[in-house]
């Protein structure tokens, strides 16, 4: 590239200011605008907001047409949950969207809407790419670990975590933490909660040339024995504490792609399953695989607990795909189209 891509990053949430603050530092990236969902952070300097010691001059807006107007290259896509509506208006203009809210190929959403936002990338001659740490990253990495075995049978990706950490109360009660195991329909709820896992999985069988009979999902779920306060949440004795979940993409009577999570919050929890504090990527076949990703804190980590390393490993595989994904053809793509994402050694790192 002759020139730095033009930018803007939507929203500065637990994801948001993790992207903000790489974006501002690479050499290769010119930041032009700032979302704001939050009407407080509307007028701040982007600096101030991603923890930046140098005003960037770039202040947070809400006004999406001034956004739009600026004619990024490219939208860092990161609330809490997408809107189609927001999607379409970015990729009719021409802006490639790069996201980890909840999107992998759009599966999950009603046929007539991802048919708009397949609409939208022709119209804007843009693209659109979905991921984080999991769904996402780990998908990768389990794809690429198959290059190493003679037969693939089965493969499972689990995110084994304590999420207590993860300050997103919203969040945790979609995925059943503080409800009442017997609630009518939990399940139910928390299969359309998390289907961008079964999103992911049929990526994955794809890569791997299987096509699937179906897909389905499993979850239990395991009151807490005591009262656990988080901070920014309660789980009450008898609610539910812990919860394992499972997309499964299979091929006549044999699950072939399972992906889902094995997390627990709070401190009272007795859970049916031992936690691997991190991303489990399991093929059985010729030969059996097994790869644990733990995100680690380095020397130079200053931060108080281990919540930031998590929100910058789900930020960066988005941030990172902003170069390959603006040069990709228009549509949907994935990891299955994109060529090789890395991150970059030259970041501008001074805070």
């Amino acid at each position: 590239m002759s020139s730095p891509l033009r930018v803007i990053q939507w929203t500065t949430g637990n994801i948001g200011t993790r992207s903000l603050h790489a974006i501002i530092g690479r050499s290769d990236m010119e930041l032009v605008g700032v979302y704001a969902h939050a009407a407080d952070k509307v007028g701040v300097d982007a600096a101030t907001l991603a923890g930046w010691p140098t005003p960037t001059g770039i202040v947070a807006t809400n006004d999406i047409d001034a956004l739009i107007a600026l004619k990024p290259d490219a939208c860092v896509y990161n609330p809490l949950w997408s809107s189609t509506d927001e999607l379409c208006r970015l990729l009719e203009a021409g802006i490639n969207v790069c996201t980890s809210a909840g999107w992998i190929t759009g599966g999950k959403l009603p046929a007539e809407e991802r048919e708009r936002v397949e609409k939208a990338c022709q119209q804007g001659k843009s693209s659109i790419f979905g991921s984080g740490a999991h769904p996402g990253m780990t998908n990768l990495i389990g794809i690429v670990t198959t290059a190493a075995c003679e037969r693939v049978d089965r493969v499972t990706i689990t995110e084994s975590v304590d999420c207590s950490t993860y300050e997103s109360k919203e969040t945790q009660e979609a995925m059943g933490f503080a409800q009442d195991p017997a609630t009518p329909g939990l399940a139910d709820a928390v299969r359309r909660e998390s289907e961008v896992f079964a999103e992911s999985a049929a990526m994955m069988a794809d890569a791997l040339g299987i096509t699937l009979d179906k897909l389905t999902f499993d979850a239990t779920f395991t009151a807490a024995h005591g009262d656990s306060d988080l901070g920014f949440m309660t789980i009450p004795k008898g609610t539910v504490g812990a919860v394992e979940g499972y997309h499964r993409g299979w091929v006549g009577d044999r699950a072939v792609v399972n992906v889902g999570f094995r997390w627990t919050m709070g401190d009272q929890i007795d859970p049916p399953f031992k936690l691997a504090h991190g991303h489990v990527i399991s093929i059985e076949g010729r030969p059996n695989m097994r790869t644990l990703v733990r995100v680690l804190p380095g020397e130079d980590w200053d931060e108080p607990g281990y919540m930031g390393l998590g929100m910058i490993y789900t930020a960066m595989p988005v941030l990172n795909a902003v170069p390959v994904v603006v040069a990709a053809e228009p549509g949907i793509v994935t990891f299955n189209e994109l060529p090789l994402i890395t991150g970059r050694p030259d970041s501008r790192n001074e805070a």
